[in-house]
């Protein structure tokens, strides 16, 4: 086979034709800012006026609860730090898990250095949050509860409803980074009791630099960035028509099309599971099964071989894939993510995160499947980790 194999579709995908098209007027032509009164900017305020709404269509929520941000990071981090500053005369305590994105952990580490406090939940082997271990965490003094709704390295899909209904009857606002799950899977934030929710465009065919953070009526939330009025003068900057534009395109395009492609995209991916399993020795598939996974998402880890010398030598076959977030790229820790799993630092050093999209085809994972065993077993060959695996394999026999 020739050519190029994607499969870092967690990490980024390309901004559908359709989306560029969509936003191309309002770099040259529908140039101008939306805050000015005169008439030629009203084409700009009636376009995120209608990104806004097909936002709130997916979801089920309002348009007057969607604003838009520079991405999932910012959101997350308006979540969490304007929830815990607007409310810290009730309480001082945050809950959320040991495998959320770095944008959700960081940000409850900066409350946690900045007096509050913050509970980070264990999960089980297959990286699901129990919703027991939720409302045992819960106090009087908790003002927010942040769990993501899939998780970004394994897939692993959480119960949010459950958690959210827990939330909802201790009068808790839950907030979920919904990143790697909006236009993926079905999102109804008031029948899954959702107060807030993150998103980011260049997860579903849109383009890099704009999110959107989702706030019900009612939530207390304090401003992230202060200046002018914008967003209803609770987000200051100029909005970024085009990219705006380009959110609203791609949702609206990637959710009407979910149903066919998650199915498609699955079949595949199970294809990728399955074969992987059967031809590597020793492999270890991470996460939940299929129904409750992203239906994009296969995550495995090698004993003897180090995640990175795998990327390279896959890079060469030309294909293309991680290890984990790719805003941990270029870190020598292993990901916390495989550790909270109860993963070994060798397991977790040996991962490979492989995230199918809208171009992958099934000659792209059967190429996969043809040079991925003959990869692993090389490398193998070369690793004393190997060989001392082997040994202790021979020893307890």
């Amino acid at each position: 086979m020739s050519g190029q194999v994607y499969l870092d579709y967690a990490a980024t995908t390309f901004t559908a034709p359709e989306v560029v098209s969509a936003m191309a007027p309002y770099f040259t032509q529908s140039f101008g800012n939306p805050s000015s009164i005169y008439s030629f900017s009203e084409e700009n305020r009636r376009a995120i006026a209608e990104s806004r709404q097909k936002v709130a269509d997916v979801i089920g929520a309002s348009r007057d609860e969607i604003y838009f941000t520079s991405g999932g990071t910012e959101a997350d981090n308006w979540a969490l730090k304007g929830v815990a500053w607007r409310n810290r005369a009730k309480g001082n305590h945050v809950i959320t898990t040991k495998i959320e994105h770095h944008a959700v952990l960081y940000a409850a580490k900066f409350l946690q250095e900045n007096g509050f406090e913050v509970t980070f939940l264990d999960v089980d082997p297959e990286g699901r949050v129990r919703p027991e271990d939720v409302a045992r965490a819960l106090t009087d003094r908790t003002i927010l509860v942040s769990v993501m709704f899939a998780n970004n390295e394994i897939g692993t899909i959480q119960p949010v409803a459950k958690i959210g209904a827990l939330c909802r009857e201790r009068g808790v606002p839950f907030h979920t980074d919904a990143v790697q799950a909006v236009a993926h899977v079905p999102i109804d934030v008031k029948a899954m009791n959702i107060d807030l929710l993150s998103m980011s465009a260049h997860k579903f065919y849109g383009p890099k630099g704009v999110g959107a953070l989702y706030v019900r009526k009612g939530i207390r939330i304090e401003n992230l960035i202060h200046g002018g009025g914008q967003e209803r003068g609770r987000r200051a900057t100029t909005e970024n028509v085009a990219g705006i534009v380009g959110l609203g395109a791609a949702i609206e395009l990637t959710s009407s099309r979910m149903k066919e492609s998650s199915a498609r995209i699955a079949a595949l991916r199970d294809i990728l599971i399955d074969g992987v399993m059967k031809n590597i020795p020793y492999a270890k598939f991470n996460g939940a099964p299929s129904g409750e996974r992203l239906p994009n998402n296969a995550n495995f880890s090698f004993i003897g071989i180090e995640g990175e010398t795998l990327l390279l030598d896959l890079d060469r076959e030309g294909v293309y894939a991680s290890t984990g977030s790719a805003c941990s790229s270029g870190s020598l820790d292993p990901s916390h993510v495989l550790m909270a799993i109860g993963l070994t630092h060798e397991q977790a050093h040996g991962s490979l995160r492989m995230t199918l999209g809208e171009e992958t085809t099934e000659e792209h994972v059967r190429h996969v499947l043809e040079v991925l065993p003959r990869i692993v077993k090389r490398r193998r060959e070369m690793s004393p980790l190997w060989e001392d695996f082997l040994k202790s394999i021979e020893g307890g026999r």
